[in-house]
């Protein structure tokens, strides 16, 4: 287990951007330590963040997040973002090769278009014509 560096969360949350603070004083507070939590809270104030606006933060990603057993949001796949939606995907190698399917979690920034739907009882347009999008994230079957 790390060591608690309170100059170094200091100097990370004065870096920080006012949504990544609000982001960790609400959907991932539960699993920081209590002096982080403090520290947090100061560097709101001191950008003249107040409860009220935490508390607006709190309910609008608390409607939307996956929560995980501990309480904390599901982080984004590609960012520290909370994430919003889960979608089947490939763990691609070096960022291109797509090497199997897996589970990916997005937020709310880079959302791809859900894939393309089959009408219930039938492939696609015409008898045995398959429908399967070059650009879908889903493995085929």
């Amino acid at each position: 287990m790390l060591d608690f560096d309170p100059e170094r969360v200091t100097r990370n949350a004065q870096e920080a951007a006012s949504e990544d603070l609000l982001d960790r004083m609400t959907v991932y507070r539960d699993g920081m330590e209590p002096e982080a939590i403090h520290i947090i809270e100061e560097e709101l104030k001191r950008r003249g963040i107040g409860q009220e606006e935490i508390e607006a933060h709190a309910a609008h990603r608390g409607a939307r997040m996956i929560p995980l057993a501990d309480g904390t949001a599901q982080p984004c796949s590609f960012c520290h973002r909370p994430a919003v939606e889960q979608r089947w995907g490939w763990h691609r190698l070096w960022g291109y090769f797509p090497v199997f399917p897996r589970y990916l979690s997005y937020c709310e920034l880079p959302l791809p278009p859900p894939p393309p739907t089959v009408p219930p009882g039938g492939r696609g347009q015409g008898e045995g014509e398959d429908i399967t999008s070059a650009n879908d994230p889903r493995p085929p079957e």
